[in-house]
């Protein structure tokens, strides 16, 4: 196990952790444009903001870790080939999900303190299609 999983481990067998609110939630109240987002192809596509707007992701990230949250999720709910297929960005799931956490790790680092250490946790919804049973 690693040192910082361990320590995760160690201060859940002392107390209940914070984990932060909804990336979204906060994205959409930046009213943010089009071009903030890469274009009007782009437009509504949250992980895409890792990469065009990283300062904003990275101050929600510090918003919720000054207000007591103690972890907080990449911006990567829909990060995977299929949900950025929707904006031709499928080959770039893999950069998502590692430039997010870069970006939730910076924030962590720069509140964390050694008698409050804060935490990333990945995020992963549950995508944009369906299984069907019936074909």
């Amino acid at each position: 196990m690693t040192d910082k999983r361990a320590q995760l481990a160690r201060i859940l067998e002392e107390r209940i952790l914070i984990l932060d609110g909804a990336m979204g939630t906060q994205i959409q109240d930046l009213d943010l444009s089009p071009e903030d987002f890469g274009g009007p192809d782009l437009d509504g596509c949250n992980e895409n903001l890792v990469f065009t707007r990283p300062d904003a992701i990275q101050k929600i990230h510090e918003n919720y870790l000054l207000a007591g949250a103690d972890m907080v999720e990449t911006n990567t709910f829909g990060a995977t080939s299929i949900v950025l297929a929707e904006y031709g960005l499928e080959e770039k799931a893999r950069e998502v999900n590692r430039v997010a956490a870069e970006i939730a790790q910076k924030a962590v680092k720069q509140i964390s303190t050694p008698d409050r250490p804060r935490f990333v946790a990945g995020s992963m919804g549950p995508g944009t299609k369906t299984i069907t049973v019936t074909g």
